[in-house]
């Protein structure tokens, strides 16, 4: 398995030797460091008014758990990233941290994506798509390999799937 993910990451990362691609990935990577989720936590409840406030709050409260979560996964399973592990990657931008597994990038545009979309379903045609690139940037930029970004979604899922029923 470890042979056929070093495969894809190169695959993946020499469309970042196109420096267009590869500012497009980091732009897309660095929003989804938590810039685009914040403004949309705070414009929420300018837009649609006090009702938004629930889900601001719902995903500040995943925003939380994820953190907690994907660190002690990280800290527990420590797996280098692809640009360290092996010298053929690329780095496209620099890490938020030193270990990969699981993309915490990921878990968070899957669970905020999923969050929203509940409250808002019209937000989807943005979300998703932004969502899904936030993943493939992972890859793209040498940052992850892609079961990381794959167990990130999959627990960004059922974080936001378990808490639905709460909101």
């Amino acid at each position: 398995m470890d042979e056929v993910e070093l495969r894809l990451c190169l695959r993946a990362n020499r469309a970042c030797y196109r420096r267009s691609v590869e500012r497009f990935f980091t732009h897309v990577s660095r929003l989804g460091d938590g810039p685009l989720w914040y403004a949309l936590i705070v414009a929420l409840p300018v837009v649609y008014g006090s009702a938004a406030l629930r889900a601001s709050v719902h995903m500040a409260l995943i925003a939380i758990l994820g953190i907690v979560i994907y660190r002690h996964i990280k800290s527990r399973l420590v797996r280098y990233r692809p640009y360290t592990a092996h010298t053929g990657v690329r780095l496209g931008t620099a890490p938020l941290d030193q270990y990969s597994f699981p993309s915490g990038h990921t878990l968070h545009a899957v669970s905020f994506t999923l969050v929203t979309i509940s409250y808002f379903p019209a937000l989807g045609w943005i979300l998703i798509p932004f969502a899904m690139l936030v993943a493939c940037s992972r890859v793209l930029l040498g940052l992850h390999y892609p079961s990381d970004v794959a167990v990130g979604a999959v627990i960004g899922a059922l974080l936001a799937l378990a808490s639905l029923p709460f909101a």
